[in-house]
């Protein structure tokens, strides 16, 4: 067993997953990946079915994870850009072939993902 921030974990799988795990995370992360810099409301607008309440969580949580970062660009009106860390950035392998492995199998079973590309911003 794995004790980690007064959580227990079973493995290293585990431990990955504690960070990244959900629906949400790993979909933000990877925008983040591929878009380098969001605002809230480009991630908004790029996470169809997100509520706002649980957008703002998983970002609070990532931020305190340390996988992504937060910069203020102006108080009034208050705006902010989110980007990958460096841990955040360290996870980019993971990023691409889980992309890749989609395109993959979409190919495969003859569903044209790029009619769908102008909904990713």
């Amino acid at each position: 067993m794995i004790t980690l921030n007064d959580k227990t974990y079973t493995c290293p799988v585990d431990v990955t997953l504690g960070f990244i795990g959900g629906k949400w995370k790993l979909l933000i992360l990877s925008h983040l990946h591929w878009q380098q810099q969001r605002s809230y409301t480009q991630l908004r607008e790029n996470l169809p079915g997100i509520s706002e309440k649980m957008l703002s969580q998983q970002l609070k949580e990532l931020e305190r994870d340390l996988l992504v970062t937060k910069s203020v660009i102006s108080r009034k009106p208050y705006r902010v850009h989110y980007s990958l860390s460096e841990e955040g950035k360290s996870l980019s392998p993971l990023y691409e072939f889980m992309s890749g492995w989609g395109v993959q199998y979409l190919k495969e079973h003859g569903i044209d993902y790029v009619q769908d590309q102008h909904l990713y911003k």
